[in-house]
């Protein structure tokens, strides 16, 4: 990008050394007014110009990086401690670690990730979040670190410090997304790479051409004309063109709780067309409640709970942790088994007791060669209404079924009917029984629907659709989503989902809102396009301050584009470029 200036600058420089200490070496055609004219304040004055400028666009660039210094901003600088003996003490932020109890008083941010452990109140989790009401938090439920405590007072235990924050992790992504490459950028990285050696060729023409052939001081007249063409035809602008837009739109994507993990992901999404999603954790809550259990012949409804409840202390999934809670509401006692196998998609296998248990869905019943069919009808009217059914045997000998409702998000609704009007193609893929799948799809207005699908069926259906020309995201939450979530053009994952399944997305959702899905697809549009008019600009204003440069107005005015001015108006480019891309910041 330098390489035009620098050969412009110097050869004014060198040239005007010479002229000043041999002048005797330069033809009489050289001279003006009887001496060799020298351009040591050209140089100078394009020096100043182009640093002037370089001021100028730092101090605009800075300003796409407000998102980064403003989460950054956000943390606390200190916790209150509670200690083993009661009492407290204000510590430095840096010197908490998990495990550790601490307080937050109404009004204060909360200062690392964490459980609330005693107390209610309403959190203000907009900062990260970009959702302006408060969230009640209470017993149990998890806390982010920087969120404000706006009403009660909460005692907390830390769990996550340091770097492992949600709040450290944003400010890596949004850094690593505004450090990264759009594909675009690529292409005018290779362009300004051939720009520069055909902005030196004519240069060399322009000196050659009003040196051979043009009136006197001829040379003079080409020296003066290519030094100009060499300054102006500086590709600044078109090296700025696209990370300045990707640095605003990632730091005001940050803002809203997207979070792009490259430029390649804010490019390649206006261009999706097709939306896999994921059903539990990503169209529903997540936290599925206890719908009711059916025991086969000979078998109780305790029992069935009882036996389900103790294979799924192993398991972390959602639908688990529901069964295992109306275990203990219920006061059953637990064994704890001895073996456990978590298949993911269709279900888990373990020793209870010495007996061997399968619980999972109907596939997992074929598999184990288990007859499921005197349940098979309240099964399929339980799914009508949108449950989760999992057949539960031991022994390879139907026990009983238990069904497990998870509620819609409350804005999943809103969002779908967004993507649907968009004209985006949803498909829903999920492990649950196809039934469920399909009552749950007709509330929302979805027509392709794939039930009781494995991860690998997910990956396939991705590869499948992308062989038919499609340009597919995925939206998931789950260990089970992250190879789909991988494969995808571009693949979504729930804040609220597992770690897995965000590190094998391109963009995450900091709240888990699809409603996000549309946001991020508009501020892609409006960044590709923002990308276009900054490209256009740098080659609009390089094909018309060239051919002035080399002196085309010259014929009809009689004067050349001074190469002051010129450096002056190619750091007016650049500048002009960087506040194009701000405006992302308020579209």
């Amino acid at each position: 990008m330098w390489t035009l200036i620098g050969v412009g600058v110097s050869a004014a420089y060198w040239y005007s050394v010479a002229a000043t200490l041999f002048p005797q070496i330069f033809p009489q055609s050289f001279a003006m007014q009887g001496r060799v004219s020298v351009y040591f304040e050209a140089a100078c004055a394009i020096v100043s110009l182009t640093l002037l400028g370089q001021i100028l666009e730092l101090r605009a660039r800075s300003q796409t990086s407000a998102a980064i210094k403003l989460l950054l901003g956000m943390a606390p600088k200190t916790a209150r401690r509670i200690l083993s003996d009661g009492t407290e003490e204000d510590i430095p932020l840096t010197h908490v670690h998990p495990g550790d109890i601490l307080r937050v008083r109404p009004g204060e941010k909360i200062p690392v990730d964490g459980e609330v452990i005693e107390g209610q109140s309403a959190v203000d989790e907009s900062m990260l979040t970009g959702e302006p009401v408060p969230v009640t938090k209470k017993l149990g439920d998890k806390i982010i670190g920087a969120t404000l405590n706006t009403s009660g007072s909460l005692v907390m235990k830390s769990e996550k410090v340091g770097a492992q924050t949600v709040l450290s992790q944003i400010v890596q992504m949004v850094a690593q997304a505004q450090r990264s490459r759009a594909p675009l950028q690529r292409l005018a990285d290779v362009v300004a790479g051939y720009f520069v050696f055909a902005v030196i060729g004519i240069a060399g023409l322009t000196l050659l051409g009003w040196g051979l052939f043009g009136p006197q001081p001829s040379w003079v007249y080409g020296f003066i004309n290519a030094v100009s063409v060499l300054i102006i035809a500086c590709p600044c602008a078109l090296g700025l063109a696209t990370p300045m837009s990707i640095m605003a739109a990632t730091g005001r994507a940050a803002g809203h709780g997207i979070l792009f993990r490259d430029a390649a992901a804010i490019e390649a999404l206006r261009s999706i067309d097709t939306l896999i999603v994921d059903k539990t954790g990503t169209l529903t809550e997540g936290r599925p409640v206890f719908n009711r259990a059916l025991p086969a012949t000979g078998h109780s409804e305790d029992e069935v709970i009882q036996l389900a409840a103790s294979i799924d202390q192993g398991s972390e999934h959602p639908l688990a942790q529901a069964i295992v809670a109306e275990a203990n509401k219920r006061n059953l006692s637990l064994d704890k088994p001895t073996m456990f196998d978590s298949e993911s998609g269709i279900g888990v296998r373990g020793v209870v007791k010495e007996h061997q248990i399968a619980l999972g869905n109907s596939a997992l019943m074929d598999a184990e060669q288990v007859d499921w069919s005197s349940l098979a009808q309240q099964a399929e009217a339980l799914r009508r209404e949108g449950a989760s059914v999992m057949f539960l045997a031991a022994d390879a000998r139907l026990v009983g079924l238990l069904a497990v409702s998870d509620p819609l998000k409350a804005n999943t609704s809103e969002a779908l009917h967004a993507l649907l009007g968009s004209g985006m193609h949803v498909v829903m893929a999920t492990g649950d029984g196809l039934t469920t799948a399909r009552a749950v799809a007709e509330r929302l207005g979805i027509k392709d629907v794939y039930g009781e699908v494995k991860p690998q069926d997910k990956l396939h259906l991705v590869e499948d659709l992308q062989k038919a020309g499609k340009k597919v995201a995925m939206a998931g939450d789950g260990i089970n989503d992250a190879p789909a979530l991988a494969r995808a053009d571009v693949g979504i994952a729930m804040g609220t989902g597992t770690d897995v399944a965000i590190g094998s997305a391109h963009i995450t959702l900091v709240k888990g809102d699809l409603r996000a899905i549309a946001r991020a697809r508009d501020l892609s549009e409006a960044t590709i396009k923002n990308m276009h008019q900054n490209l256009g600009f740098a080659f609009i204003y390089n094909a018309l301050g060239i051919p002035l440069a080399a002196g085309l107005l010259y014929p009809f005015t009689g004067h050349f584009l001074s190469p002051m001015i010129a450096a002056a108006a190619m750091s007016l480019s650049s500048v002009s470029v960087v506040m194009n891309a701000l405006r992302l910041r308020r579209d």
